[in-house]
């Protein structure tokens, strides 16, 4: 059974955005108070091992209390080849409370080889539907480029944000992570050049510096605040800069996987909440 419901048409209805990509922030972010000016969202790969339809994902988000959801396309994807409607999903998060701040994909175009660049675009365009810019902005979606600590074109904070610049678009926005902006070896006070504008959502997590950049891989992100990375600084520049979207726990550490995925979800919203009072207190 296939759905009857393109994942254009699902991203437009519950307000989601597509490949890797952002919509303006949902009226918790727009109403921020002073000691919690960022909205929480749960990112799916924090709750991934426990083998969860990503229906289940989004009520485990609700139940844990956050009001933000960012599923990957590969679990929309599973979802209607397993026979689910998008139609219905989008109901269900949308009754749940959540609005869906973004969702993951990654189609292979940043290569030197226009075959496979070619190919790549093709699939963006069929999965995504969002070539460019101008398309995705048509479509309702705001194109984001996440800045990939391992990727030789885009680890660095100042590359992402030269490719959303050189595309000319006012809407072009980009992804930093706590984790990729330490693997990918950028500075994190670059992070105060930036307008708050410029970001379209924020990966939380934290890791132990005892893990070199070279080193460090995703299974070694923790809880916010179990680490030592630099969270309050960035918590303060975020605020300073004005950005007053979401932090969004986006963890893939296979020892939380094997926890009960509500526990993990909880403890990871509570961590959140707990840095930013600390940060900015």
């Amino acid at each position: 059974m296939k759905s009857h419901l393109s994942r254009r048409d699902w991203i437009l209805s519950t307000s989601a955005a597509a490949g890797v990509a952002a919509l303006p922030v949902s009226a918790e972010a727009a109403e921020p108070s002073k000691m919690e000016p960022f909205g929480y969202c749960l990112n799916t790969s924090t709750i991934r091992g426990q083998g969860l339809p990503v229906d289940q994902k989004a009520e485990v988000a609700a139940k844990a209390g956050f009001k933000g959801f960012e599923p990957w396309i590969r679990e929309l994807d599973e979802y209607v080849t397993k026979g689910g409607s998008l139609k219905d999903l989008g109901k269900k998060i949308a009754d749940l409370g959540l609005s869906v701040e973004s969702a993951i994909g990654f189609a292979e175009w940043i290569v030197d080889d226009d075959d496979r660049r070619r190919k790549a675009l093709e699939t963006a365009n069929r999965d995504m539907e969002m070539v460019l810019a101008e398309v995705g902005a048509k479509a309702g979606i705001i194109p984001q480029v996440e800045l990939w600590g391992f990727s030789k074109p885009l680890h660095k904070l100042g590359e992402v944000v030269f490719v959303a610049m050189e595309s000319a678009h006012p809407q072009a926005c980009i992804l930093p992570d706590i984790y990729h902006i330490y693997k990918g070896g950028s500075e994190f006070k670059g992070l105060g050049l930036l307008n708050g504008n410029l970001i379209g959502i924020f990966h939380m997590n934290d890791y132990s510096d005892t893990f070199t950049r070279e080193k460090i891989v995703d299974a070694n992100r923790v809880y916010p605040g179990d680490g030592n990375g630099p969270l309050k600084q960035t918590i303060r520049t975020l605020r300073d800069i004005g950005y007053k979207g979401m932090l969004s726990l986006e963890l893939f550490n296979p020892e939380y996987w094997k926890q009960d995925s509500l526990l993990v979800a909880k403890t990871g919203l509570e961590k959140m909440r707990a840095v930013v009072k600390a940060s900015l207190s």
